[in-house]
């Protein structure tokens, strides 16, 4: 089948495939005498399970590694438990992350009282300080949301 056929089965962007292909997570497929990318019915199926892994926001090597159980088959699963259990962690540690930043905007609103003109906004002072009167951060939390990012 073509890129496009198997984009359209297994509900993923064309340029999502091209994505995975250069990221390793995809084979190269073959091509046709014209040059057309043919994909086999085993590619479907990776891609299948590549596209529920990254729905599951694993990262790109989570998603190799994965792969790589299923390319070479060990006598237990438990290097997919690991990789799974892992992940998993990493979801919790970034939900702490989240309930941690709706603590700082909750508080953040709730300094705003019935300040309502941009000059004694409260929000916007504590945004712009620096220091014990401002938005405290916690390490490795600046400039992302939630805390540091995986390379996905």
């Amino acid at each position: 089948m073509r890129i496009k056929e198997l984009a359209a089965r297994c509900q993923v962007p064309v340029d999502t495939i091209r994505h995975y292909e250069k990221a390793g997570l995809l084979g190269r497929p073959a091509r046709s005498a014209n040059g057309y990318r043919r994909y086999t019915e085993a590619d479907a199926e990776r891609l299948v399970l590549v596209r529920n892994c990254r729905s599951l926001d694993m990262s790109h090597d989570e998603v190799r590694e994965l792969l790589a159980f299923i390319d070479h088959p060990a006598p237990d699963c438990g290097a997919v438990d690991r990789v799974v259990a892992a992940h998993l962690e990493h979801v919790r540690n970034r939900l702490d992350a989240l309930k941690r930043l709706e603590q700082q905007l909750g508080g953040l609103l709730a300094s705003c009282g019935s300040a309502r003109t941009g000059e004694g906004c409260a929000i916007v002072a504590a945004l712009a300080a620096d220091g014990e009167r401002g938005v405290p951060v916690a390490p490795g939390e600046t400039g992302t949301h939630g805390g540091p990012r995986r390379s996905h």
